[in-house]
């Protein structure tokens, strides 16, 4: 892809470093986009730094050079950039660190909201993980630095550069498929959230399941259409969306904890046989969704 590199939105972005505070340039929306997206699942490589192979904090100079923003070279030195951030206060963009060789900072990954990071992680590449997954990364979490500010518009630009929409699902993509599959009115554009024009493509769907009470917006009245969905979120969206009842004994996977909101959902979904989760028992609960999935179960649920 050609590069063509202007001063767009990210423009009044304000480095921060141990020592001075500098401006960057960027690209314009669809092009950081386009250039971020194309890191996913690239494999690891220790001390890569290249689209060959990324080590974790390769991978982060790399995404963030592509926002214009410099980072030193290593997970520890990257560590001592930027401001710290208490893990109730994390934002879209911020750096967190992890200690996974028990001799301090060892790790380096990208927050993009929601409880989730991207990062460059031994065995998988680049890919996607839960900030406080119980398994492995929260034990293991550190602390977080802000390199950067972003205004909301900026922090959701920064959220793209870590998902590919072609392959992950969002959750316009999301009420647009069962929407479809339900064979809802979507006459109507007018959905009420202020995030959704009427002139967006996805408005006359988003509104027609928002009014059968299948999908929900925030405390703010937005609808997030960009934003990604887990796994988790659409077993619950799905249960509601086609009135599913356990159709059979309880069934548990080993990640998904009984007093979690999502056991039910997930339980009623699997009871169904709409999902059978990895084979390894896990479900996958806070992964996000990929479109070949929903496409998945919806075709399941059509043939019931």
């Amino acid at each position: 892809m050609k590069k063509k590199w202007l001063l767009p939105i990210f423009a009044s972005f304000m480095l921060f470093s141990t020592t001075h505070i500098d401006s960057a340039e960027a690209a314009t929306q669809s092009e950081v986009t386009d250039t971020a997206s194309k890191y996913l699942g690239i494999p690891y490589k220790y001390g890569g730094t290249t689209t060959s192979g990324f080590d974790c904090s390769g991978f982060t100079s790399q995404v963030f050079a592509d926002l214009g923003i410099t980072l030193n070279r290593t997970s520890g030195a990257q560590y001592q950039q930027g401001t710290a951030v208490a893990k109730s206060d994390l934002q879209v963009g911020d750096l967190l660190f992890f200690n996974t060789s028990g001799s301090g900072i060892s790790h380096v990954s990208i927050y993009i909201g929601d409880g989730k990071m991207i990062h460059s992680q031994t065995n998988q590449g680049v890919s996607y993980s839960n900030v406080n997954d119980p398994y492995y990364w929260g034990s293991r979490y550190v602390g977080a630095k802000r390199v950067a500010t972003f205004d909301e518009e900026q922090k959701a630009e920064v959220k793209k550069v870590a998902i590919d929409f072609t392959v992950y699902a969002s959750r316009a993509e999301a009420a647009s498929q069962i929407a479809k599959a339900l064979n809802l009115d979507t006459s109507d554009k007018n959905s009420g959230f202020i995030d959704v024009k009427p002139t967006y493509e996805h408005a006359g769907a988003i509104a027609a399941v928002a009014k059968l009470g299948i999908f929900e917006g925030d405390v703010n009245g937005k609808f997030n259409p960009s934003s990604p969905i887990t796994r988790a979120q659409i077993a619950k969206v799905l249960v509601i969306a086609f009135g599913l009842e356990n159709a059979s004994q309880e069934v548990t996977f080993s990640d998904v904890p009984q007093d979690s909101w999502a056991n039910q959902y997930v339980s009623i979904l699997a009871s169904n046989g709409v999902t059978t989760g990895d084979g390894n028992g896990h479900f996958g609960m806070d992964e996000l969704l990929k479109i070949k999935e929903l496409k998945m179960f919806i075709e399941r649920l059509q043939s019931r």
